[in-house]
């Protein structure tokens, strides 16, 4: 059984009380799990695609990057290029849209190089992977503090310290042999011909036209055109993608052995601020809906830990996200402990 520790917001949320929220916690994680920090410990975040609006703001880290210099301790943000076309695919875009999102007050790092070429080949010898692909930047450090959203996901189910480890940490190449096998298809009766998915496709897999269709052959399943379509026209959920539908517990899996990796031999703290909590993921280059009040930030030194408390809280308060199953295959790979005691700080 692990600990988790839990501040929750009393009132209405706002980044000054997630600064001060924050960092009362890593003290606490520090001090009463006995953790030793490093000298340099870079911060794992998500910098939110372009269009997003509800991806947790670097303001609300500040707290934590108080507690870091006040003990003397250097940082950056770290992140890796994302799968798909757009404003992340490239570690130059993917700074500027950092910047342009307010994450300037320390350096940025693109843990797998320009292009998303740079990675170790991390050995885990489980079902799914020998190996996994993790952005070289992160075997440079064997302590991250990974700041994590949690929120809803429309293949994993949910997003937290697991996903922020696993897709978040894995390189291109990486992220690839996640989504193999996911294929979606367009609804030409829902089809505008607006042209955003295809806009957004890295392998011109996508054709629009008198009959919209997606090249299956070229297709790497990243689903950034499921996720920037606003009329819902692109989905895995048809006829075609049944099949993929049922391996999305292969994919959670995946998720699961690719987090493995991404923390073995690491001494991690894990913070989930459970906030602007929508049902899809940062990146998604769309407004989204906030679908609850803010609950509070989590903190702990367990991935499987942290998530699973913070699936059972927002279940508690009404909202009850898919992909519970993660947690019993991340137990039984040693990835960390699904039971867990929740302490209120």
């Amino acid at each position: 059984m692990s600990n988790v520790y839990f501040k929750r917001f009393k009132g209405k949320s706002s980044a000054k009380k997630a600064q001060k929220m924050s960092r009362e916690l890593l003290e606490t994680v520090v001090k009463k799990e006995k953790v030793k920090l490093n000298d340099k410990i870079p911060m794992k975040v998500h910098f939110g695609e372009g269009g997003n609006i509800t991806f947790i703001r670097s303001e609300n880290f500040d707290g934590i990057i108080d507690y870091l210099e006040d003990n003397d301790i250097e940082t950056c943000f770290m992140e890796t290029n994302v799968l798909y076309g757009g404003v992340r695919d490239k570690e130059e875009v993917h700074i500027k849209t950092a910047k342009n999102h307010g994450f300037t007050r320390v350096p940025i790092v693109i843990a797998d190089g320009s292009h998303g070429q740079e990675f170790d080949e991390i050995k885990v010898d489980l079902k799914h992977y020998k190996t996994c692909k993790i952005g070289a930047a992160f075997g440079d450090y064997d302590q991250l503090l990974v700041l994590a959203h949690f929120k809803g996901h429309g293949i994993a189910g949910f997003g937290g310290a697991i996903k922020q480890l696993s897709m978040g940490c894995a390189s291109k190449g990486g992220k690839l042999a996640m989504h193999m096998g996911i294929k979606p298809k367009i609804s030409n009766r829902k089809c505008k011909k607006c042209h955003l998915c295809q806009s957004r496709c890295a392998v011109d897999a996508i054709t629009i036209g008198d009959k919209s269709f997606i090249d299956h052959d070229k297709c790497v399943g990243c689903g950034a055109c499921s996720a920037i379509c606003p009329h819902k026209a692109v989905s895995i959920m048809q006829v075609q993608g049944i099949v993929s539908a049922f391996q999305m517990g292969t994919f959670r899996e995946k998720l699961a052995e690719y987090a493995y990796a991404a923390q073995k031999g690491k001494r991690n703290i894990y913070i989930n601020f459970i906030m602007n909590v929508t049902k899809g993921c940062d990146c998604e280059g769309k407004k989204m809906k906030v679908i609850m009040d803010d609950i509070g930030i989590m903190a702990s030194t367990d991935p499987v830990a942290i998530d699973k408390a913070s699936w059972d809280i927002v279940k508690e308060n009404g909202k009850k996200f898919r992909g519970s199953k993660v947690f019993a295959y991340s137990e039984s790979i040693g990835l960390g402990s699904a039971k867990y005691k929740l302490i209120e700080v």
